[in-house]
């Protein structure tokens, strides 16, 4: 039996024509499924499913009056009153897997929302269509398991924090 892992994480989304445009094209996402089924309260739905590269999916409920409330977001951060970095989804990639992200964006004219260095690993920002932030991560040999220090960190403060390693982070454009 394999081991546990995430089969997909799915996201609603206001324009399935820029959201796959977007995963495909600019991330390298291809679209590998596509289910079109009744809504459980009338209405229908579009559920989409672009394959990240290592088995797992992103996925996107296209909804049309399958129970989606008037006036609902898809921006899971902005739409709940959090700032946009707090809600994500990150994507364990290679320098290289960046580096031709980044050149597709960049011909497309979309600007990275930030560039973290987290000493740990490097990580490059983009908004999708839907106003979520994405994260492509590039490890680096600073990361370290420490599961007793993960634990004892659940309840600090930024006192009980030795910050001398830590870089600019969240220097966000908002």
């Amino acid at each position: 039996m394999p081991a546990p892992g995430i089969h997909h994480v799915a996201y609603a989304c206001r324009d399935l024509e820029a959201t796959t445009r977007f995963y495909e094209e600019l991330m390298g996402f291809p679209l590998v499924h596509t289910e079109v089924a009744a809504g459980p309260s009338g209405g229908f739905f579009r559920h989409t499913f672009h394959d990240t590269g290592d088995g797992s999916c992103i996925a996107f409920f296209d909804l049309h009056g399958a129970g989606e409330r008037e006036g609902w977001s898809s921006e899971i951060s902005i739409g709940n009153n959090l700032p946009r970095w707090v809600n994500h989804i990150a994507f364990n990639v290679t320098a290289e897997k960046v580096a031709e992200v980044r050149a597709r964006m960049d011909a497309a004219e979309v600007k990275p929302y930030m560039e973290v260095d987290h000493d740990y690993l490097r990580s490059l920002y983009y908004i999708d269509p839907n106003g979520i932030m994405i994260e492509l991560c590039v490890d680096t040999p600073g990361f370290e398991a420490d599961p007793a220090e993960a634990h004892r960190l659940l309840t600090a403060t930024l006192d009980d924090v030795d910050h001398s390693r830590n870089k600019s982070m969240l220097s966000t454009r908002e």
